[in-house]
């Protein structure tokens, strides 16, 4: 936080009169400490919560998504390389009728104990894809399980 917050303010008083500029600074750091105040609150009112019933999922920008049970047909484990490295992480999608990941568990923030789970609580069928795939093949062969953004490519 501190690296993002005190470049800016740093700027400010370079740019600004150092006698008389003291008020936007303050300010700026206000509205600065109010924004991260902001987010830290929604990130900590983020929450999944899954039964037999289905999903209900809280965003971080404060909606919440449902997904019935009726309408989920499996869960995808996969392993997904990381960026431009040989490390994978284990990734987990709640796949739904019409084949578009219903709900996603990334394995930088979920473990593999809540992962195992999430098809037993759902009580369907769990495929594991046993190779390890980039983005890039993901893309090509399932595009309806992943978020609109990752679905282009900026090397196109």
């Amino acid at each position: 936080m501190v690296a993002l917050v005190l470049p800016l303010l740093a700027v400010e008083l370079w740019l600004i009169d150092p006698h008389g500029g003291w008020p936007i600074v303050a300010a700026t750091a206000v509205v600065m400490a109010a924004l991260i105040v902001a987010a830290w609150i929604s990130y900590q009112r983020t929450q999944a919560e899954v039964s037999g019933y289905g999903i209900v999922e809280r965003g971080f920008f404060g909606g919440t998504y449902t997904v019935p049970a009726r309408d989920i047909v499996g869960v995808l484990r996969i392993q997904l390389y990381r960026g431009n490295s040989l490390d994978t992480s284990q990734e987990l999608f709640v796949v739904n009728r019409d084949g578009r990941g219903a709900f996603r568990m990334r394995g930088r923030f979920w473990d593999t104990e809540t992962m195992d789970r999430v098809a037993r609580i759902l009580g369907v069928e769990e495929t594991v894809r046993p190779e390890p795939v980039t983005l890039a093949e993901l893309r090509r062969t399932d595009p309806k399980l992943l978020y609109w953004f990752e679905r282009r490519s900026l090397s196109r």
